[in-house]
């Protein structure tokens, strides 16, 4: 009597799959697709107006190009004039000054205002969204206000001085306040970011650490340097980041203030780059700042990130 045997189906094979996983696989390959169809033209539209521009920009920074005449190979020649540049040199130091100002202050009055509207009082609702608006409101809105407010002929400051008997100032209009105010102007409009932010984090402070503080005796001084700050550290190095990175970068406010002046005292990078490219048709130098910045952007965000993670304060 002769013997046969089944041949066994090969692992892999379509027979071998059972059709539960055929159909598990089936639905995650049709999830994934609409996830997709979803996520996919956002992903176009960042790649084409976020990363294509960016490299396109590093090709042009080793050109010299006027935007309208074929574009000249100079390789890194655009870059070795920078450090040559005094324009160049003015606007880091202006640069520089404005996020030593400006970072500091929107992050302690941040805090300080964040600590006020985690009270239990009432309208807090109203005081914290009033507090919000100027962050949402357009910072060329904010620029053209303060212009008018700033002005030193007809401007409410100077009225408000003049009615406390001190003698009315020139603020944007004088070479050694200008930076200053257009400090107090981007505090205006930055100050709600920081409050939220912190505001947030205090709540999220657990209530058993302040009560047992509390009831060991320690002053609310004390509680908040020994307990509450501490908990505050990672939002205070995003903070910081994030700040830093909006000083730097900081254009419309001055574009719609000052333009640079008087006499350049608020010209910034972020401006220099922008008189360079569109004002004097150099394209390929002002590609090469706009690099540079970026280049320092980033070194000084990763090392504040690595800092603070040796230090236990883990914000990213």
């Amino acid at each position: 009597m002769a013997i046969t045997f089944a041949a066994s189906p090969r692992a892999g094979s379509p027979r071998s799959v059972p059709p539960a996983a055929r159909g598990r696989r089936g639905r995650a390959l049709r999830r994934n697709l609409t996830g997709w169809a979803f996520a996919g033209p956002a992903t176009l539209l960042v790649v084409g107006l976020s990363l294509f521009p960016a490299v396109w920009a590093f090709f042009i920074s080793r050109t010299k190009w006027n935007g309208i005449a074929p574009a000249t190979d100079v390789g890194w020649r655009n870059y070795q004039r920078i450090a040559e540049d005094p324009g160049m040199a003015a606007a880091a130091q202006h640069t520089l000054v404005l996020t030593a100002l400006f970072v500091p202050a929107s992050i302690l009055l941040g805090m300080l205002i964040a600590i006020a509207l985690n009270k239990r009082i009432r309208l807090i609702g109203f005081y914290r969204t009033c507090i919000f608006v100027p962050y949402v409101a357009s910072a060329a809105a904010t620029g053209i206000l303060a212009s008018f407010v700033f002005n030193p002929q007809f401007g409410a400051a100077n009225e408000a001085l003049r009615r406390l008997g001190l003698p009315a100032q020139q603020f944007l209009e004088s070479p050694v306040q200008a930076l200053l105010v257009v400090c107090v102007i981007a505090l205006w409009g930055e100050v709600g970011f920081c409050a939220v932010i912190y505001l947030a984090a205090l709540q999220d402070i657990p209530r058993e650490l302040v009560e047992a503080a509390r009831v060991d005796g320690a002053s609310g001084w004390r509680v908040f340097l020994h307990v509450i700050l501490p908990q505050l550290r990672p939002v205070t190095v995003f903070t910081a980041v994030w700040q830093t990175i909006t000083a730097m970068q900081l254009f419309d406010l001055i574009y719609t203030t000052t333009r640079g002046g008087p006499m350049n005292s608020t010209q910034t990078v972020v401006y220099y780059v922008y008189e360079l490219a569109f004002q004097t048709q150099r394209l390929g130098y002002g590609a090469a700042v706009a690099y540079l910045l970026f280049a320092f952007t980033m070194l000084l965000t990763v090392t504040v990130i690595w800092y603070s993670r040796r230090r236990g304060s883990e914000a990213f």
